[in-house]
């Protein structure tokens, strides 16, 4: 999931314990600030990959123990140490940034999921870790429900993402469907791409649900936040399916109503 995109990022969230919210707030501001260097302003991709390299550095120190000038990474030092958090995590994020500098097209899906899990995984692996509840068993649901949110993402943005010439959509899939980047430029509706969109939301869908067995296995306000989280996306998949897989003209965004039923939906996860 693109920092800039993190709605479901819980950096404020009521939901979260007030022993946690300043440890979320650094880690996210380490993900945001890369984020925006990969992605934000005029500098040359040269230049931020160094940038992003600098980050690693920070990374390699901290794992060494050495001090950082970087208020960011001295907060950063202290949250990993608190919480004995996987350095491999902020490696794999910064990884994900640094591809996105230079890969703009995904030649299968297989190759997309590799970088899901880079750029979304490691953000519940993290949470994980800070609740103390990083068991295989979990990670691996989170692991779906962090990919499925970060392709569910993709789907919503197809428009946004071809203005920064990037195609998420796997090219094998494009062509089993008979589309073209020209369809996509053109932002094209036709049965053809209705169909690719109904494959792909269903695979965000499956994957989501393959995942959902974590939301009943965390107590107390973790669950309550997972079980939101996962009924806001695939309230996004409904709301692509609605408008016919239109969204080059409609972004699917969540309002009020959207999250009345979002709330009501996971109260039942909870309860079934």
């Amino acid at each position: 999931m693109s920092v800039n995109h993190y709605e479901n990022f819980p950096v404020a969230s009521l939901l979260l314990p007030a022993s946690l919210r300043p440890a979320v707030k650094i880690i996210y501001a380490f993900a945001r600030s890369a984020d925006d260097i990969a992605d934000e302003g005029d500098a040359s991709p040269e230049q931020r990959l160094m940038e992003l390299s600098k980050y690693e550095s920070e990374l390699d120190g901290i794992e060494k123990n050495s001090s950082s000038e970087s208020q960011l990474f001295k907060d950063l030092s202290a949250v990993i140490k608190e919480f004995q958090l996987p350095l491999q995590c902020f490696r794999d994020l910064l990884s994900a940034f640094k591809q996105d500098v230079v890969t703009t097209r995904y030649a299968d899906f297989p190759q997309l999921l590799d970088y899901c899990a880079r750029s979304a995984n490691p953000v519940g692996t993290l949470m994980l870790h800070l609740y103390r509840a990083a068991t295989p068993d979990n990670l691996r649901d989170s692991n779906a429900i962090c990919s499925a949110l970060q392709l569910i993402n993709f789907w919503q943005d197809v428009a946004i993402d071809w203005q920064k010439q990037r195609i998420y959509l796997p090219l094998d899939d494009i062509s089993r469907f008979g589309i073209s980047e020209q369809h996509i430029a053109n932002g094209m509706l036709n049965e053809d791409w209705r169909s690719l969109m109904r494959f792909q939301t269903g695979r965000a869908r499956n994957m989501m649900l393959s995942g959902s067995g974590l939301t009943k296995r965390l107590p107390g306000r973790i669950g309550w936040e997972l079980r939101l989280v996962v009924q806001g996306g695939l309230r996004i998949l409904e709301k692509i399916e609605a408008v016919e897989a239109d969204v080059f003209r409609h972004r699917p965004k969540l309002g009020k109503a959207d999250w009345l039923k979002i709330a009501w939906r996971a109260y039942k996860m909870q309860s079934h």
